[in-house]
């Protein structure tokens, strides 16, 4: 965007009477979008992971932010007022996002102890404040033509600098002295995970032990049937002495 690239004109629904945004067409950078739909499921993921949330919750979060990023776009490049109805259906999808994020994570994030509870919670009310004022960014650029690009270009270039790195280090740091066994994560190097396979290995019996104790039963319950055939003969020979 800073190099003037990834963008393309669509024509203004309404026409400002305001130097720069009084033109039949205005630039629409469909690249951040493409930013946001590889961006955004990550931060998400980082966010729900410290909420330790099942896969399932955290598939669905996700998928209602992307449907949230391409409603976003689509609208943005609709010329009509139509694109107020994909604006309304990312809105509710981030509607859907939040109370995952306020509801149901930060319920799941109490429950693994306080300083996890407490690195989610500062991390999602950033998130949550950063991402409110996403809607009210497109509705004053893509949407409604009031600010100029280059204004639409610092309004989320600061918003963009707040919900990534700003929100990066909140979460590094949060994480500092957080086991991430206590989030259901197994994070092992090479070397430990080579250690943890091979004390696996080891604590199996070895096969041909199994195979052996296997074949020792079965000869000994044959000896044993020989042996009860044996005695029968043996009784049965003494009784025809007798008579």
């Amino acid at each position: 965007m800073g190099s003037n690239l990834g963008w393309t004109p669509i024509d203004n629904e309404w026409r400002r009477q305001i130097s720069g945004v009084d033109g039949r067409n205005r630039e629409i950078f469909y690249v951040r979008y493409i930013d946001w739909f590889v961006t955004t499921p990550l931060l998400l993921l980082d966010l729900l992971l410290t909420a330790g949330l099942p896969w399932p919750s955290i598939m669905w979060t996700i998928f209602l932010d992307i449907v949230m990023v391409v409603t976003g776009l689509v609208g943005a490049l609709t010329k009509t007022r139509y694109k107020w109805g994909f604006y309304a259906a990312g809105c509710a999808a981030m509607i859907g996002i939040f109370y995952e994020l306020a509801i149901v994570a930060r319920a799941n994030a109490k429950r693994l102890g306080n300083d996890v509870h407490r690195t989610f919670t500062i991390c999602g009310v950033l998130t949550l404040f950063i991402w409110l004022l996403y809607p009210v960014a497109w509705g004053l650029c893509e949407g409604g033509n009031v600010i100029t690009p280059n204004d639409e270009a610092f309004f989320y270039g600061c918003l963009d600098f707040m919900a990534k790195p700003v929100f990066s280090i909140a979460l590094i740091y949060g994480h500092w002295n957080i086991n991430p066994a206590r989030l259901g994560l197994a994070i092992l190097s090479g070397e430990e995970r080579a250690e943890q396979l091979l004390k696996k290995h080891d604590g199996s019996p070895p096969n041909g032990h199994s195979h052996d104790q296997t074949g020792q039963n079965g000869s000994t319950r044959q000896n044993g049937a020989n042996g009860s055939h044996r005695a029968l003969n043996t009784e049965g020979a003494a009784s025809a002495e007798v008579c």
